[in-house]
């Protein structure tokens, strides 16, 4: 079968159910994926074949695709902050929005290692809710000599996490691999000993109302523990955070959490009445209210 055939059929498949481009990025992607082809390869070398090995795996991932299944959960892989991360239905796929979250952590944690009060201890980095551990990985990776701790209430979950392998870039970089410990956040009696010099989470803020409003990949295959709250407590998980950081947090400490973006100034207000004076609301790449620092 010759690749060009495969996509142009592959994308017509899926134009019922994606937008035409977003249904080409797709089957690219996947392409990329199973066969190692550029986005491209089927226009510059038409006459490529598919090799027959290949052929009845593609022909697989379509049809998962075409029941709306998301491509990351098709191929076991999603891309964040230019890695690559293990993700199967026990974990939200990460999201590009997230990695505005790491990027500020980044910075909050190289400003935090230069507080003399610190000492020369290792940053302590703590994130709650951390699902894949696409965050505590990123941390980790990111901030030299850190020790970054990981949380969930979800055990499939942190088995995903612990088993992202980033072993050549730990050995490289001499980083150090989180630690993942299963902890209900919501649970007043679950605490981990501090001090904690950075805490952040992304935890579940998505409106049991705007279900309404979401699309079927998401809606019939992430696990909606890591997505919903009853409206009427929309900022349950906050709450918890909160908490923890009230409790946990170095005194020269900072915190940052990923948001429902209708909900900036209401999530703003609790992190100050909590005590965190300095909190504001941070827009992502698209302007949206996507997080907040304390």
């Amino acid at each position: 079968m010759l690749l060009k055939d495969f996509i142009a059929r592959s994308v017509a498949s899926l134009r019922d159910l994606y937008p035409g481009e977003e249904a080409r990025g797709i089957v690219a992607r996947l392409c990329e994926e199973v066969l190692g082809v550029k986005s491209y390869t089927h226009l510059i070398e038409p006459q490529t074949q598919i090799p027959p090995d290949k052929e009845s795996v593609l022909e697989a991932a379509l049809m998962r695709l075409l029941t709306h299944e998301p491509l990351q959960y098709v191929t076991g892989v999603a891309p964040f902050c230019g890695r690559a991360f293990r993700v199967t239905p026990d974990v939200l796929i990460p999201r590009p929005e997230t990695e505005c979250l790491v990027r500020e952590a980044v910075s909050m944690a190289s400003e935090l290692l230069l507080l003399p009060e610190r000492g020369n201890a290792p940053l302590r980095i703590l994130d709650l809710c951390t699902g894949s551990g696409c965050i505590a990985w990123s941390l980790a990776l990111s901030v030299p000599g850190s020790v970054v701790t990981g949380v969930d209430v979800s055990e499939a979950a942190l088995a995903v996490a612990r088993g992202q392998d980033f072993s050549a870039e730990l050995r490289s970089s001499g980083a150090r691999a989180p630690e993942f410990i299963c902890l209900d956040i919501l649970d007043p009696s679950a605490l981990l000993p501090g001090p904690f010099d950075l805490i952040l989470s992304n935890p579940p803020y998505v409106l049991e109302s705007q279900k309404s409003q979401m699309r079927r990949n998401v809606l019939d295959h992430e696990p909606p523990l890591a997505l919903f709250v009853p409206d009427d407590d929309a900022l349950l998980f906050y709450h918890a955070v909160a908490r923890w950081s009230r409790c946990c947090l170095a005194p020269w400490g900072r915190g940052i959490v990923e948001i429902n973006e209708d909900l900036g100034p209401q999530t703003q207000a609790l992190f100050r009445d909590a005590g965190f004076a300095q909190a504001a609301v941070l827009p992502d790449f698209f302007g949206k209210n996507r997080l907040v620092s304390y």
